[in-house]
């Protein structure tokens, strides 16, 4: 079966995340795309986006590991929904499953851009969501 092209954005990003490779990673996000750091904290904007990957590397001691179990792409002309659940782990984190939730903008040009970036998914809603 042929996967959508947001799937393979996804996977492309995940992959840039394990190899900290920064500069690929920011060529998926929308220039003012929104990345959800932890719940009640975002950056905003591809500079601000970098430095929290940046930031979170170094917290996961530079080993951190993403992977997707399960995704589903909804779209609607050129906007995509991705209900994902996104498996992290790194040497001083257990493997951990969250459902994540992403928005991607189809560009001009026809590549999907990832607008937001919520693995959080519902627990930014509130403390015990």
């Amino acid at each position: 079966m042929k996967r959508h092209p947001v799937e393979l954005q996804i996977e492309k990003a995940d992959n840039a995340i394990v190899a900290e490779d920064f500069e690929l990673l920011m060529e998926i996000y929308t220039d003012d795309a929104i990345l959800v750091v932890e719940p009640g904290r975002n950056a905003v904007g591809k500079v601000q986006i970098r430095k929290a990957f940046e930031a979170i590397a170094t917290y996961f001691k530079n080993g951190l590991h993403v992977e997707q179990n399960g995704m589903e792409v909804l779209e609607s002309g050129d906007t995509a929904l991705v209900l994902a659940n996104t498996v992290i782990s790194s040497p001083n984190f257990p493997s951990t499953e969250r459902k994540a939730t992403y928005v991607f903008n189809k560009s001009p040009s026809g590549n999907w851009l990832c607008s937001i970036d919520n693995s959080y998914g519902h627990q930014v809603i509130g403390k015990y969501a």
